[in-house]
């Protein structure tokens, strides 16, 4: 499988435990931190659930054409 580009860009303040537990698992911590995950459905669900929160690249895109992504679907 593909590696993701998971990258946070919004705060957590106000977020429920829930969501807060989601971004401590995929390794996320602050803002503007940025962690790779590999593609796999459990993956792409917990960036679901915390979508406004990340921004998500594909790791294989290099240079100026990232494709971004945001939960799985390309804008």
């Amino acid at each position: 499988m593909s590696a993701l580009t998971v990258i946070q860009r919004r705060s957590a303040n106000g977020c429920n435990q829930r969501q807060l537990d989601t971004l401590r698992s995929l390794g996320l911590r602050r803002i503007g931190h940025a962690v790779q995950v590999s593609d796999g459905p459990q993956a792409r669900g917990m960036l679901h659930a915390v979508r406004h929160l990340v921004e998500v690249q594909d790791a294989a895109a290099a240079g100026g054409a990232e494709r971004k992504t945001t939960a799985g679907v390309s804008q």
